[in-house]
């Protein structure tokens, strides 16, 4: 099928500029969406059609004929055919309808009286095959020719803009990067400032929250209404009429009293753990630095779940195509054969062509009846759950080796003198050379679980027409359970393989110590996670917020300095998404690492404290910084 851009380039310069569509109904088709393209041909014209006619009634009459061949395929030369081949072969139209030139396009001349749609002050059209058709069809395939024609031009301006912008692009995403770096070696120095500023405007906050709503409650007293009290009021949908009761804003202000207790009170009690937690942040910021190549691990991991997505992809297609070609009758008119199987080979000399001159022998779809296409599904979910192993496998080898990277900075008495040279491609040659197995069998259970939760969406999907509630109800239970159940996997093996890298244990027996060691201190693994998440969400937040609103400047020309170094854009936003978008996955990578470290650094912390007690025999390996907060020293040995 010719495709209208082609004939466009080709034929704008030889007075044919519009394009004109066999048959405009088929751009109806839900495939247009899909392609892009109207499944019709498509030819360039000198001028659009401005009347009704179809070929079989033109052929009839030469002048009528000769108006006809315009809009035929420039090939078609020999008049003499029957109509009949001439449909048959898609040489000309089936049928002509009056159309307007819009956007070098010829559409239908639709107009409306009293109501009425109308095309040619008809609202009915033969379309050549002896049938009358609604105008309505016609509206409908030009509305889906125009939203392609709509979105090719969106997809060549979007284009457009990243020709003359992608330099700009990767200087956004090398600003990002940088800010993603700074931010990590800033947080040796900042943490701690960080966090408490937080605290403390969290309490203000709460605190101006508390007085505003004492302010309104005293406000209302002796107003009329104001006393009423919630349960005889009732329930209102204008949510707007319960800020006139002064019940409401005493409500909101105990609630808020509570709150501020309650925050006060953990401060006070978890002082020293949110003290031990920015210490940890900050010996993790030391590890990254003197283990810079870490940050650029998570590329190494990248590439490996894009070769798992590739063979997982790959594989399905291979299924999917392994079964037999199935060809059947298509026709246009009716037809006792149409929907039957057919052979191309054999179908030009059978008797379906003679008894439907319009059947035409095409692909249907891949099948077969054979044992191994019965259990292609089976295949297929086999597939998938290889793809889940392998992901989680490329997963688990990440984590493993930046942990022991990590540990090999925690546990080396003179940070980093006794370090390895290479830490990282020696946890990496560790892991794959010792603990393949043990990542192997963490990755099986979840992907097991994983599994699990597709076949239940699948079943979700295939019980939305149902009608038993029950059944729904179980269906929900089972989704929500194994979502737990996955989250607490993923967070158990993370720990796993830390104790992994840390003491080369098997699985089981490394997950087991890491999840009664983090019992033991629970309430510290609550005080790390907060304050570490609260320190990402920020640095996300800033990085990607100012390298967005620098690139909203900068591609807007708003920015005096660099206006007329900018590029011209016809959407602006293209750029800027780009950057915004990069920019956090790029904010995540770096924040990924680092929260391995912390992770690498706190369980190890946690292993210090407990098998050492400062003697020569057994020292302290934690920093100087931690060893001051927890009042431990190390006995006749020098400080690291």
């Amino acid at each position: 099928m010719p495709s209208g851009w082609h004939f466009l380039g080709r034929f704008l310069r030889r007075g044919k500029p519009f394009l004109f569509y066999f048959d405009i109904v088929k751009c109806a088709s839900p495939l247009v969406l899909l392609e892009f393209q109207c499944p019709t041909t498509q030819i360039c014209v000198s001028k659009c059609p401005d009347r009704f006619m179809t070929y079989l009634t033109a052929s009839k009459v030469p002048a009528n004929l000769e108006y006809y061949r315009q809009f035929c395929v420039p090939e078609f030369r020999d008049v003499s055919k029957s109509p009949i081949e001439v449909l048959k072969d898609k040489e000309c139209p089936a049928m002509l309808f009056p159309s307007t030139p819009l956007a070098r396009r010829c559409f239908p001349a639709i107009q409306a009286k009293k109501g009425v749609i109308m095309v040619g002050n008809e609202t009915t059209y033969d379309d050549g095959h002896g049938n009358r058709r609604n105008v309505t069809e016609l509206l409908e395939g030009a509305r889906k020719a125009n939203v392609v024609l709509e979105m090719r031009q969106l997809a060549m301006k979007i284009f457009e803009d990243y020709t003359v912008s992608w330099y700009w692009i990767i200087i956004g995403l090398v600003i990002a990067m940088v800010a993603s770096l700074i931010f990590i070696v800033l947080l040796r120095f900042l943490a701690g400032i960080m966090v408490w500023v937080m605290i403390v405007l969290v309490i203000l906050v709460l605190g101006y929250g508390i007085f505003h709503c004492y302010v309104e409650y005293a406000q209302l007293k002796g107003e009329a209404g104001s006393d009423v009290s919630l349960t005889d009021l009732g329930f209102q949908t204008d949510l707007r009429v319960y800020l006139h009761l002064r019940q409401t804003w005493l409500a909101f202000m105990i609630i808020l009293c509570v709150v501020e207790v309650i925050i006060i009170l953990l401060l006070i009690f978890l002082r020293k753990r949110i003290l031990i937690a920015i210490a940890l942040i900050k010996e993790a910021s030391r590890a990254v630095g003197h283990i810079m190549m870490s940050l650029l691990f998570p590329l190494c991991t990248f590439f490996l779940l894009c070769l798992c997505i590739a063979y997982w992809a790959s594989t399905a297609v291979f299924l999917s195509t392994s079964n037999e070609a199935v060809y059947k009758v298509f026709n246009e008119s009716a037809c006792q054969f149409s929907g039957q199987t057919c052979s191309p080979e054999k179908f030009n000399t059978s008797n379906v062509t003679k008894l439907c001159p319009d059947a035409q022998c095409l692909f249907a779809f891949y099948g077969g009846e054979t044992a191994y296409h019965k259990y292609l599904i089976v295949l297929q979910f086999f597939n998938v759950f290889m793809f889940f192993w392998l992901v989680n496998f490329v997963i688990a080898l990440g984590q493993v080796t930046l942990a022991g990277a990590f540990a090999s900075y925690y546990w080396a008495f003179k940070k980093p003198d006794d370090m390895p040279a290479f830490p990282l491609f020696s946890a990496f040659g560790r892991a794959l050379r010792y603990h393949t197995g043990s990542l192997a069998f963490g990755s099986l259970i979840l992907a097991i679980v994983q599994v699990i939760r597709v076949i239940l969406e699948y079943l979700d999907h295939r019980l939305k027409a149902a009608d038993n509630k029950f059944a729904k109800f179980l269906l929900s239970c089972l989704k929500c359970c194994f979502w737990c159940l996955e989250k607490f996997i993923k967070f158990l093996n993370r720990n796993a393989y830390i104790m992994i890298a840390v003491y080369g244990t098997n699985f089981c027996t490394s997950a087991r110590n890491a999840f009664f060691l983090l019992m033991r201190n629970i309430i510290r693994v609550a005080v790390l996670d907060k304050v570490t998440d609260f320190l990402f969400f920020l640095g996300k937040l800033l990085i990607v917020g100012s390298v967005g609103v620098l690139a909203f400047f900068f591609f807007t020309h708003r920015i005096k300095l660099v206006e007329d170094t900018a590029p011209s854009l016809n959407y602006y936003w293209v750029p800027i998404l780009t950057v915004i978008v990069g920019s956090y996955l790029i904010a995540h990578g770096f924040f990924s690492v680092y929260g391995m470290c912390v992770d690498t650094l706190f369980l190890c912390f946690l292993e210090d404290l407990e098998r050492n007690d400062g003697s020569a025999e057994k020292p302290y390996f934690m920093s100087p910084d931690l060893k001051k907060l927890l009042k431990k020293k190390n006995k006749g040995q020098p400080e690291a």
